[in-house]
């Protein structure tokens, strides 16, 4: 419940000296761990070895680390956070003024840097670890742009190649995101693309397709596992990701403790899991040790629903089937997501911890319409003044229509959003739903089982 003794200031910055020191792996107190990666060729669990022929080794370590709570961060990469962190915690006034809500709502910003969003809270991690195993360059893939943006901006700081493979609706949607990209010195392909033999392959299996995030990471792999002193590195799903983007949450609980103000309600959008699971890693793991209970909501787009109409069953993380299988909510791997704006969130699978964590029940899900989302989009940045990226909306309208249940039931809750991201280089999508030509896509049931069908027999 809210707390009143302390005045709640417009925004909460924590100093220096109270920022985190280490992230923190939620997998360490999760009775039930995540389940291992898979070898898709024995069915195995695949080893350290295995996977360093793709990842770079330390975080191929933090991968498959269940048993660590705090795992330090090297201070050069806690040095370049100085830049744009701490990000702060707002207490949104003006929000709740028009609602005319009894509900506290506060969102964690993580929009103030060139990236515009939270994926430079890995990137710069990966980007590190990369350049301390002397390796010349990193591949990728991107959905929206943020985390392309945010690895050409790391791998530039540390002097890396960085080639980002950009889903080709994305591509054609937001060409200043991928002008940000090579303006960092990035190398910028529209996926799929007949640069790569998988490419070649989902063009010929596809034609005409607007590619997915899927495609794209079968890409960025082969690109990466052909060529010397190369790795690839991934922006979401993964559990070293998760762990990088725990400073989010450890950040908001920090700002949190020092008004001492009790959450009730975590709500982050949803896509592969990777600003979902930064935000809520320290409030689940409150809420696994029995210290705290808290309301933690996940927000995908009905149009790529993976929790809530997903089976938890090993897949493939790529469409060109040539990534190791996950234990996850998932779509299928050969699912291709209506081209909606969301780009960061159209991915056919969850991340096997927040896919852990739902299964257990630490968290709910729900789904909500692009239209709407656009909505509330534009409704909140009428009154904060910040135009959010349309993953971030998703999380907004989820807040808004739990605040305006508070209006209804007179609770004065404390609602905690993570606002991932500006949307200043969405605009085509704000224009599509100001001119009245957005529409709404929800795959019907015989398309999923379709897609069901093609799931490995695995596990």
């Amino acid at each position: 419940m809210k707390n009143e003794k302390t005045p709640i200031p417009y925004k909460i910055y924590l100093e220096e000296s109270e920022m985190p020191k280490q992230w923190y792996n939620v997998r360490a107190d999760m009775v039930n761990k995540p389940a291992p990666l898979l070898n898709p060729a024995t069915g195995e669990p695949m080893t350290a070895e295995e996977l360093g022929a793709v990842f770079c080794e330390e975080l191929v370590k933090q991968e498959l680390n269940n048993d660590d709570r705090y795992i330090d961060i090297p201070q050069e990469i806690a040095d370049f956070y100085k830049m744009y962190r701490p990000s702060p915690l707002v207490r949104a006034y003006c929000l709740e003024e028009k609602l005319q809500t009894p509900a506290h709502i506060y969102y964690k910003f993580e929009g103030n840097n060139t990236s515009g969003s939270h994926k430079l809270n890995s990137a710069i991690a990966q980007a590190y670890y990369a350049k301390k195993q002397g390796l010349k360059g990193v591949t990728t893939e991107t959905g929206a742009g943020q985390w392309g943006t945010a690895l050409s901006m790391a791998c530039s700081y540390l002097e890396l190649a960085c080639d980002v493979y950009m889903v080709k609706v994305s591509y054609e949607q937001k060409p200043f995101r991928r002008e940000v990209m090579r303006t960092y010195g990035a190398n910028v392909t529209p996926s799929p693309s007949m640069t790569t033999e998988v490419g070649k392959r989902i063009l010929a299996e596809h034609p005409g397709t607007t590619g997915s995030l899927g495609c794209a990471i079968s890409e960025a792999v082969e690109s990466a596992t052909s060529r010397e002193g190369y790795r690839y590195v991934l922006g979401s799903v993964l559990n070293q990701v998760l762990l990088h983007q725990s400073i989010i949450g450890e950040e908001t609980k920090t700002a949190l403790e020092k008004y001492n103000i009790e959450a009730d309600m975590i709500i982050g959008c949803a896509g592969g899991g990777s600003n979902l699971g930064g935000l809520i890693s320290p409030f689940a793991g409150a809420k696994l040790r029995g210290e705290k209970d808290y309301q933690i909501i996940a927000v995908e787009p009905k149009s790529c629903p993976s929790l809530t109409r997903g089976k938890y069953a090993y897949d493939f993380c790529d469409t060109g089937k040539v990534c190791p299988l996950a234990k996850m909510y998932t779509l299928g791997s050969g699912f291709i997501p209506s081209p909606n704006h969301a780009g960061g969130l159209r991915y056919h699978g969850m991340s096997s911890t927040v896919s852990q964590l739902y299964e257990d029940g630490v968290l709910e899900a729900r789904a909500v319409e692009q239209t709407e989302v656009f909505q509330a989009a534009i409704d909140f940045a009428r009154v904060e003044g910040i135009l959010p990226a349309p993953e971030s909306s998703h999380a907004i309208k989820v807040a808004v229509d739990e605040a305006l249940k508070c209006k209804e039931t007179g609770e004065e809750k404390n609602i905690i959003f993570g606002l991932t991201g500006t949307g200043y280089f969405d605009m085509y999508a704000y224009q599509a739903f100001n001119d009245g030509k957005m529409t709404d896509y929800i795959p019907t049931d015989e398309e999923l089982e379709a897609s069901f069908a093609t799931l490995p027999q695995i596990g």
